[in-house]
């Protein structure tokens, strides 16, 4: 299962480069219809189909390019959907075994609503709050097969979480000394880590509405926009969904594409300074183990590429590559925050394992009545087994004197007496 679960995270980051390439080369509608593709599984490519699929749709002939690229991406995303299935089944099956039930069965449910997405893409004409919510979602699997990854891995094979190394042995190894320091700089990082993945996820579905709505060029100059950007300002215009037949290539005005290409930059610049504090913050801690801090190094490097990209997609005018590797190394940026979260919670987690064996190997620890009490017994028992051996020596003594006596013979018949003097010549008794 998890050799399923690592090809399946390979398989959804192939199907999230699809979906870029796929709306980056406008060929959302490269089929009309869905799940097939004018009617075929396949694009169609002989005259006669060729023919048959433009009278059938005679408001969109056949490209075969743009085609080709919408069914590749459908084929990599029903691979996936089967894939998660299998994952599904099979933790039903082990969840005996100790194997997780829940996360499966809900990656299960998110493959299923992102197959409807990506139906209502089709049929509703790319409306843009349905292109957002189609990225959201293929994130949003990518990342739940990561953590499930991550959970197999960790629980190797099904072993129980108390055979786990405790928190004391994970800080000795690092060197650190103080341990409620440590936990209490555990607890700041995952607060502080979940408020960076809302701020990600935010600025991800920021990139998703301005791509979503074609609005990636609406500004071409650093560092905010065109001279007069200020004007042309409309909130509340640039997060509303116009009424429209078709939203291919943007049902916006150019004033509301502005604003939607200027708070994506301004939310790039918010994540950058969050998340570059978060794992600097991380690096030079004494309280962070080396893991974490391998993590953050790589989150740091994923970040600095993610803003290269961006202000490459901006100085080359959107070269398709570029555009492609952005929302990638989104993807990537977006793992190795959860994966920073995830050491986080394995560290709490091994404190309270490490916690409570501490407290079952010392039961009576627990309040002061229970310590009276257990003492009182302690030395009751202690007293009896006294008397016990007191008796018990002098018994023994007894039996030894005894016999001493009784193996004692007369020297003059060679009998024995069990008297404690012998008789003497012309004797005492005389």
């Amino acid at each position: 299962m998890k050799k399923l679960t690592l090809f399946s995270i390979f398989l959804a980051a192939v199907v999230i480069i699809l979906g870029a390439y796929t709306r980056l080369t406008d060929a959302g509608l490269g089929c009309p219809d869905w799940p097939g593709c004018y009617g075929n599984l396949t694009v169609p490519l002989s005259e006669e189909k060729v023919l048959q699929a433009n009278a059938a749709f005679p408001e969109r002939p056949v490209e075969a390019f743009k085609a080709w690229n919408e069914m590749i991406h459908r084929y990599f995303a029903g691979a996936l959907g089967l894939c998660v299935l299998a994952i599904a089944i099979i933790a039903v099956r082990q969840r005996d075994k100790g194997t997780p039930v829940k996360l499966p069965l809900l990656l299960l449910g998110l493959i299923i609503f992102q197959a409807a997405l990506g139906m209502w893409t089709v049929t509703l004409n790319l409306l843009p709050v349905v292109v957002m919510g189609h990225l959201l979602g293929g994130f949003s699997v990518i990342s739940c097969l990561f953590i499930l990854y991550l959970r197999l891995r960790n629980t190797a094979g099904g072993a129980p979480k108390t055979k786990q190394a405790p928190i004391a042995s994970a800080m000795h190894v690092q060197g650190i000394t103080d341990l409620p320091q440590t936990k209490t700089f555990q607890r700041n990082l995952k607060l502080f880590a979940f408020v960076g993945l809302g701020v990600l996820v935010t600025q991800i579905a920021l990139g998703g509405w301005t791509s979503a709505n074609y609005a990636a060029l609406a500004c071409t100059e650093m560092p905010v926009c065109e001279s007069g950007w200020q004007e042309r300002i409309d909130i509340a215009g640039a997060f509303s969904v116009p009424d429209a037949d078709n939203y291919e290539f943007g049902a916006h005005d150019y004033g509301e594409r502005v604003t939607m290409h200027i708070v994506h930059r301004f939310g790039a610049v918010v994540t950058f300074l969050y998340l570059l504090a978060l794992g600097i913050n991380v690096l030079v801690s004494r309280n962070a183990t080396n893991k974490q801090k391998y993590v953050s190094a790589f989150m740091l490097v994923a970040l600095c590429t993610q803003v290269a990209l961006g202000l490459s997609n901006i100085i080359f005018m959107l070269p398709l590559a570029v555009a492609v590797m952005h929302n990638a190394v989104a993807a990537v940026l977006l793992l190795s925050l959860l994966n920073l979260i995830f050491t986080v919670f394995r560290i709490l987690e091994n404190d309270q394992v490490f916690n409570s064996e501490k407290q079952s190997k010392a039961p009576f620890s627990v309040s002061e009545p229970l310590q009276g009490a257990y003492r009182k017994q302690q030395a009751f028992r202690n007293k009896q087994a006294f008397r016990n051996q007191q008796a018990r020596n002098t018994s023994l003594h007894e039996s030894e004197y005894a016999s001493l006596l009784g193996s004692f013979q007369d020297p003059l018949s060679g009998s024995t007496s069990s008297h404690i003097l012998p008789k003497a010549l012309g004797g005492f008794h005389g």
